[in-house]
């Protein structure tokens, strides 16, 4: 690992190889695992000899997955935003992570099977922000907060309507 930052996600034991290996196969460009560290001794999250620590990257991005245990439970206050280019991409990878386990929420707000929350995020919405009409901002904005999975077309028929 070579920057400076590097999140650290912590999985009840034993799940971080499957989390990254889950992570890995949506598809996204630049993703890989990099390396498994086994435990050098015994220590309170598993045996000597089992994953402890997983290296892994996510479009170009490195994190590291540590086999931790019960004692710290994933919440809603870190998530991963994937940026989306089309209704496609939010479609396949919110599909992937829902249907792989995962929970549904509001606002492109998911978690996968493990707990980790994530917003499927289409350019698109973000892009509304930037509307020099804050009546089509508004209208957008008010339209993503009642979907769960966020549909593009909806969006842009909300803030059409508003001017």
């Amino acid at each position: 690992m070579t920057d400076k930052i590097v999140p650290c996600i912590w999985y009840d034991q034993g799940q971080a190889r499957a989390a990254a290996e889950f992570y890995v196969s949506l598809g996204l460009p630049d993703s890989r695992i990099d390396r498994i560290v086994p435990g050098p001794a015994d220590n309170p999250s598993g045996r000597a000899g089992e994953d402890l620590v997983v290296e892994f990257t996510l479009a170009g991005r490195p994190y590291l997955g540590l086999n931790g245990g019960p004692q710290f439970p994933q919440t809603e206050a870190v998530s991963f935003i994937i940026l989306t280019d089309d209704q496609v991409e939010t479609d396949r990878l919110w599909d992937a992570i829902v249907g792989a386990g995962g929970q549904e929420s509001m606002c492109g707000w998911c978690k996968d099977r493990w707990g980790v929350s994530w917003q499927i995020t289409p350019r698109r919405l973000m892009a509304f922000y930037d509307d020099p009409n804050p009546a089509r901002t508004r209208a957008a904005f008010e339209a993503m907060m009642q979907m769960r999975k966020i549909d593009i077309s909806a969006l842009e028929a909300a803030a059409d309507s508003a001017g």
